[in-house]
């Protein structure tokens, strides 16, 4: 019998990630969503929100229609996430796609005022958390025969090509995440297992109000103004992009970075 193809995706519980999930599932995989889930990732630090709910995360697995399973992980603890992807690769004979969608912003310092707790979460939680999801998913992806099929898909930001003022530490991490992926899909070659990011602009969800608090705007939708087409990005045109990046389609397409970010880098 052939088994489902099976997906991991961290940041899984609400946004871009479970939009992502629920795609990817409507396509045809089973889905690992993984989130913090009930704890406060920032909250040690300035202009905290807060992280999704157990709530959300359920409510993100069931839009799965079954074929989502849930787990309350933090991507900050590289020894967590390398046994829990062991453990998802033997139960669902392989891992094909891993998308590494958990993330973070804090700010409103410029860097010389910026705190070390600050500089800190921002590079474990956006930068290392995507380094520990490819210490948990690439490996099993070789390990399958060839021709292979295996797809690792970063979020990134468009703070990836930029320098944002007031948000240095983010910024810093995001241009990681371009280096990550370009390098990985250098020493991936000829393996048949792609490595992308995908940077987007001002979409809306909790991060983006968060970022709007840090430059003092009345809300998120003044970030509008900085996009060609006018408005907010929606977390599931982002997704959009995600699952086609997750097909066999772009197999001539890996180490890019491609920017769904409604024409602001144009």
């Amino acid at each position: 019998m052939t088994r489902r193809p099976f997906a991991v995706i961290t940041g899984a519980a609400r946004g871009i990630g479970a939009c992502t999930a629920q795609r990817l599932a409507q396509r045809g995989y089973s889905v690992a969503l993984l989130d913090l889930a009930g704890g406060n990732e920032i909250a040690s630090i300035p202009a905290p929100y807060q992280s999704a709910t157990m709530d959300d995360l359920e409510s993100a697995v069931a839009r799965c229609g079954g074929h989502g399973h849930g787990y309350s992980i933090d991507v900050r603890d590289g020894d967590a996430m390398v046994q829990l992807g062991n453990e998802l690769a033997e139960k669902f004979g392989g891992i094909d796609v891993a998308v590494a969608a958990a993330g973070a912003v804090s700010g409103s310092q410029p860097l010389w005022e910026t705190s070390s707790d600050v500089w800190q979460a921002m590079v474990e939680i956006n930068l290392t958390g995507v380094f520990h999801l490819v210490r948990a998913t690439v490996g099993s992806m070789l390990s399958s025969p060839a021709p292979r099929h295996g797809r690792f898909i970063a979020v990134a930001s468009a703070a990836a090509h930029y320098g944002l003022p007031q948000l240095g530490a983010y910024s810093a991490a995001k241009h990681g995440v371009a280096g990550l992926i370009s390098s990985l899909a250098a020493e991936l070659g000829t393996s048949g297992v792609t490595a992308n990011a995908v940077c987007p602009g001002s979409t809306r969800t909790a991060m983006l109000d968060a970022s709007a608090a840090v430059y003092g705007l009345n809300n998120a939708d003044e970030f509008a103004q900085q996009a060609r087409i006018g408005r907010l990005i929606d977390p599931d045109e982002i997704a959009a992009t995600i699952e086609w990046l997750a097909t066999d389609a772009p197999s001539a397409l890996t180490g890019a970075l491609i920017d769904v970010d409604g024409g602001f880098s144009a």
